[in-house]
This record gives C-alpha cells, structure tokens and sequence, in this order.
C-alpha cells in the first residue's frame, strides 16, 4: 500500500522502537587518504585493539560521516600486503551511530578475530536507502552509493591496506543496500547477503505494508525536512528509476557473486517472548519479498544459499545469520 496513512504517530513510534601502534582509546596516526573528487579523513580514533573509527568529509554528503574498521591481525598502515575487505550495512531507523550498530549489536568483533579480514562498517545516514538521491531529476547530494562504493573505496584501498576482494552483507534496509550495491556494480563484490532485507522495492500490498511505505516512513522519521520522493520519485510515475535500484528487477546480474538469503516470517521466534506477542509486520514483509526473491533468482538459475525461519526483526536473529553466512563470503575473499 503506497501512502495510505502509514505515517502515523502510533506506527513510527513503534518503528523507532525497534595493528596499530598506538594505544587503544587514543588519537590515532595523522593520515589523510583522500577520494579522487576530495573526500578525506579528517580524524581517526582506536576504540579497541582492532576498531579503529575514520570520521571522512566528503563533497557529496552534508557533513562529516563515520565509518568503522576491524583490522585483522597482523594488520598494519606501512605493510607490503593488502586485506580482503567485508562490507556491513545497518538498518534504517534513524540512530545516529550506525557505523557502531554491528559492533554493538552482535558479535562480530570474536567472528572476525581469525577471518584475515578487514571489515568495514559505514554509517548510512538516517534515511539514506544507500542510492545516491534522485532528487526530481536533479541530482545532487546526499550520494550515499558514490560515498560508500567510490568514495570509501579509494580511501580504503590508498591509505588502509584494502584490496580488492570484497564481500557485503546487511541487515533490514542494509540488506537491500547489499544486494542493489552487488547487483549495480558487477564485479564489485564477489558475496553478498542479505538479512532481513527489503529486496522487491516495487512489491505491492493494497491490504498492508509495502517497501515503498518503509522508505516513506524512513524519511519522515529520519530526515523529516525531506520530501521521500527525493530518494527515487514516485514509484508510478519515476518507475524507471526505482526499477534500475530494485534488487528484484537486478537479479540477472548477481549471476557468479555468491548469495546468501535470509528472513524470519515475523511470528514469535527463539530470541523471542512468547507466543501472544502481535506478528512482526515489517519482518514480515521481509519474508515474503525475500521470497519472491530468491524464487526468480531460482528461475534464472542463479545459486544462493536461503534460510527462511520463524522470527521477528531483531539484533538476535542477524548475529545467527552473520555466524552462519560469514564462511560463505569468507570462502570467496579470504
């Protein structure tokens, strides 16, 4: 159901509801790697052993950004080698410090420990939807697609010792940032996963919940002076260019990236309270366009790895999809 009143108080309240050589916890080395169109660092501070946050000013965004790294071991700025590099993506829901919801939220830190990778966790904005923003056909800023995938790619690659074999997976909207980014830029990303993800942006329901509605309520909750058909247009009348951002429509050119698929059906699952807690409807959704999904992937003959299970939207099930899907990307970087 596209704009039928979904932007209610009720529902968006319940929305929101939802090695170095320094110490840890110290300045970090002054570096300035910098984007071929002048984003650069412009702060770095280890927060740990191995996380070590970049605050990045880049022309296409309006303020400084946040993203995170976990470095492997044996990791260092001046050293001969390069690291495969894992991408995660947050979900939407307006916090301010999505560059630390993995770390967070799950236990991501002890699943790479060993993994000889860098991992590499970016804010996305608080209704970024991970595209560069159609703005009425005028372009223009927020770029959240050219700040992650050009921009904090050479930053990566000039001044942290990334390569070049590159996995991504997301949960919620980073999910569906995962598969359009994979499918948008072949070549790119040789893995991805989505948890959760929202991957059919034109999928309709005139009875309930459309993703159209999630990236409308998005933006009224993220970045209320924004109008949400800045993000694609109207899905009728700019059908086009939500078509060229939809994973649905993009799945011929996830042929040869290793996939990895998963969603709860929003009933009450294991990490759950129990039965008589009211349906998840935004996993729900979830479900059923990940369905849809992967059964035209399995039309194409397109391989991916699917688990489908009770469950809601929640921080518990994707650190059980993270354990589960990281030696399938791990298995094509590493």
């Amino acid at each position: 159901m596209w704009r039928r009143g979904w932007v209610g108080a009720g529902f968006i309240t319940g929305l929101v509801a939802l090695s170095a050589s320094i110490a840890p916890d110290g300045p970090a080395e002054a570096s300035s790697p910098t984007a071929d169109d002048g984003a650069t660092v412009i702060g770095e501070r280890f927060r740990g052993r191995r996380t070590l946050d970049l605050t990045i000013r880049s022309p296409v965004l309006a303020m400084p950004v946040q993203v995170r790294l976990l470095l492997p071991r044996g990791w260092s700025r001046d050293g001969r080698r390069t690291w495969p590099v894992l991408w995660l993506l947050a979900g939407a829901g307006g916090a301010p410090a999505e560059h630390t919801s993995w770390t967070a939220n799950t236990d991501v830190e002890r699943m790479t420990e060993d993994s000889g990778v860098i991992v590499v966790m970016p804010a996305g904005g608080r209704c970024g939807n991970y595209t560069d923003w159609w703005n009425h056909g005028k372009a223009g800023p927020p770029k959240w697609e050219t700040f992650h995938l050009t921009e904090v790619r050479q930053i990566l690659e000039r001044g942290y010792r990334a390569g070049t074999a590159r996995a991504v997976a997301g949960s919620g909207m980073g999910g569906m940032g995962a598969m359009a980014y994979a499918a948008r830029h072949r070549g790119l990303f040789r893995a991805a996963a989505s948890f959760s993800g929202p991957l059919h942006t034109l999928h309709r329901d005139d009875s309930g919940l459309d993703v159209a509605d999630l990236i409308e309520l998005g933006v009224a909750i993220g970045c209320p002076a924004a109008d949400w058909t800045d993000v694609w247009g109207d899905p009728e009348v700019q059908r086009v260019v939500w078509r060229q951002h939809n994973p649905y429509e993009l799945v011929d050119r996830l042929s040869g990236v290793r996939l990895y698929v998963s969603a709860g059906d929003g009933s009450p699952g294991p990490y759950d309270p129990q039965p008589g807690t009211d349906p998840d409807i935004l996993e729900a959704l979830a479900h059923r366009v990940g369905l849809e999904f992967t059964g035209k992937l399995k039309k194409l003959g397109i391989p991916a790895s699917t688990h489908f299970y009770r469950g809601t939207h929640s921080w518990p099930y994707w650190q059980r999809e993270l354990e589960a899907a990281l030696p399938v990307m791990l298995a094509e970087i590493a």
